[in-house]
């Protein structure tokens, strides 16, 4: 049936007779591809269609597959709707959204954290461009796109050499700043647990000599160092050689949280090791090459780092596909970021283009560690944000983790085993499953998760 946007004359209409009489049925959604008033937290979309059938849907790996569709009054500017438009496809990870007024037809398509106007017609217009809306947003575009982007093929040098590498492969996280104290245990374990809730395969790596997160996932068992059982398995061990102590080997298994969690342990003798370490070149990859081994086994790894411009940050940030940057956004840690950003541009991205690795992500500083004063969250929290991409043209997470006493209390759990109180730490969602807390690092999760495509 074809279109006449002269008989829209409001956006009920809009919906009704362009959107679900006429391109629906166009670019080959049928009523159990696509849904009308969907909410999904706090937003509430007009249409979200799926070139494949989910009931009920879910918005993970396959989301890039979906078109949201937004209808307005054929009196409004679609100008007005652009930077609405925006937040949802970058917070719900959609490829793609489709604005229209009934008299205008736009298209735009999410990069990264921006979209782009990739399409735009009148509405009388449609009939003849709707090939071309077919070869953008089309049922059948989407889903033959998706087994293309199955594999991501990534030129590596001038011989054209490629790597083929699965956009749904292992994704590794490194968790720094250069600063201490600005909730970088915290960050990492709670990260961990809220993933692994969600079903995700996840290995945690201390690479920090303090050992705050082998402590925080209760793999120290002992009250003195004639029992310490960590010393002769850590991560120096995977460190220090190319065929002996595998990631399976050295791995441990954590009850901090349930389901539990692989945890490659750190030690306070690892700050003895980095001149050795320095010394064999290689040991620089060796975390990179024994990862392949195990890329299988787990799809995320979280790496904690020390606060420092050393060694095992280096081989952090080499290592890492993602950065993630906890800050309290105080002024010491805010100029600390000045430090990263250079690290990570003078430094790691010179060593990993050598590697023939693409350039580190940096998916966000975290807001942590932040003061719940209602006049402080009020008035100075939304100046300290709105400074990171301004003054220091770095990305912020939308997820903020506030300072509570639960987040404290979780990490200093003990446990009594005769005279002994042996320290038995437990993630925020098994000391305070319904707290602020525990929301705060579900939100945190969902909104790493979609940045990294899981």
């Amino acid at each position: 049936m074809p279109f006449n946007p002269e008989l829209c004359r409001n956006e009920s209409e809009v919906e009704s007779k362009l959107i679900v009489q006429y391109l629906l049925p166009q670019l080959g959604y049928t009523p159990d591809t696509w849904h009308q008033e969907v909410a999904v937290g706090s937003i509430r979309l007009d249409f979200l269609a799926f070139a494949a059938q989910v009931i009920p849907f879910v918005l993970d790996t396959n989301s890039p597959l979906s078109v949201v569709m937004e209808a307005k009054h054929p009196k409004q500017n679609l100008n007005t709707h652009i930077r609405r438009l925006k937040h949802y496809l970058t917070s719900l990870n959609v490829k793609y959204g489709l604005l229209t007024n009934g008299k205008e037809i736009r298209i735009y398509e999410k990069l990264s954290d921006d979209i782009q106007l990739v399409f735009q017609c009148s509405g009388k217009e449609v009939e003849k461009q709707i090939e071309k809306i077919t070869s953008l947003i089309g049922r059948d575009t989407l889903k033959n796109k998706h087994l293309k982007d199955k594999f991501v093929i990534q030129v590596i040098d001038n011989n054209s050499n490629l790597e083929i590498k699965r956009q749904d492969s292992m994704k590794i996280i490194a968790i720094y700043h250069n600063k201490g104290g600005v909730g970088k245990t915290t960050t990492v374990v709670n990260l961990a647990a809220a993933i692994r809730k969600k079903g995700k395969r996840v290995l945690v790596i201390d690479l920090d000599s303090q050992a705050n997160t082998t402590f925080a996932t209760g793999l120290v068992k002992f009250d003195d160092e004639v029992s310490d059982n960590i010393k002769d398995s850590y991560i120096y061990h995977i460190l220090r050689s190319v065929e002996l102590d595998t990631i399976s080997e050295v791995a441990r298994k954590s009850s901090f949280t349930n389901p539990e969690i692989d945890v490659i342990p750190s030690h306070i003798k690892l700050m003895k090791t980095e001149r050795e370490l320095n010394e064999l070149r290689s040991s620089q990859i060796r975390l990179i090459n024994k990862l392949k081994q195990v890329e299988d086994k787990y799809d995320i790894v979280i790496i904690d780092t020390p606060p420092s411009l050393n060694l095992f940050a280096f081989i952090a940030l080499i290592t890492a596909d993602y950065l993630i940057i906890p800050s309290d956004l105080k002024p010491f840690a805010n100029q600390g970021l000045t430090n990263v950003k250079e690290y990570i541009k003078d430094e790691v991205n010179q060593y990993r283009n050598s590697l023939n690795k693409l350039p580190l992500k940096i998916l966000g500083v975290l807001p942590c560690k932040i003061a719940t004063f209602p006049k402080f969250v009020q008035h100075t929290l939304p100046r300290q944000i709105a400074a990171i991409p301004q003054r220091y043209g770095l990305p912020i997470l939308d997820t903020v983790i506030y300072q509570r006493e639960e987040l404290a209390k979780c990490l200093e759990q003990v446990q009594q085993i005769g005279d002994m109180e042996i320290p038995d730490p437990r993630s925020v969602f098994e000391y305070k499953p319904h707290g602020d807390s525990a929301k705060e690092f579900e939100l945190l999760a969902m909104e790493v998760l979609q940045k990294i495509g899981i």
